[in-house]
């Protein structure tokens, strides 16, 4: 009886979940990135024209939207910059990824009244990649990509 693959040394094998993590590491990667542009887009936008967003009335988290958009410019290009360390294999950028993509589900939640369907899409974005990194455990020991 022959085989046709190689049989694998067994400290290399890894387990599904392991392999949905490591994929889902490069994919957060890429997400924080496209995340952080859209961030500096959004911000630039509500710090050049005070009136692109829609005007909520009595909203207890309000802000002047050229503050949002100033926040969300800081916060886009952070998160960029940790997409970048991310697709790196850097640990901070583990530690950065985390740490962000929790901050911008805070972020969204109250820019919420502004742009509703935007804010939930990056809120579920966020709840993933804070999954594919906690729980990549190959992640910064060069084994990720």
């Amino acid at each position: 009886m022959s085989q046709n693959t190689a049989p694998r040394p067994s400290g290399t094998q890894q387990s599904t979940s392991g392999a949905w993590a490591a994929g889902g590491t490069l994919f957060a990667g890429v997400l924080m990135l496209v995340t952080g542009f859209m961030d500096i887009f959004q911000g630039i936008a509500g710090i050049a024209e005070d009136d692109i967003y829609t005007r909520v009335g009595d909203y207890v988290f309000k802000f002047n939207l050229t503050t949002w958009g100033w926040i969300h410019l800081i916060l886009g290009i952070i998160v960029a910059i940790a997409g970048f360390g991310i697709l790196k294999g850097a640990e901070w950028g583990r530690i950065a990824g985390i740490s962000l993509a929790s901050l911008n589900i805070l972020f969204q939640f109250l820019f919420l009244p502004y742009q509703p369907w935007w804010a939930l899409f990056s809120m579920a974005v966020s709840i993933f990649v804070i999954w594919a990194l906690a729980t990549d455990d190959a992640y910064g020991r060069g084994e990720t990509f």
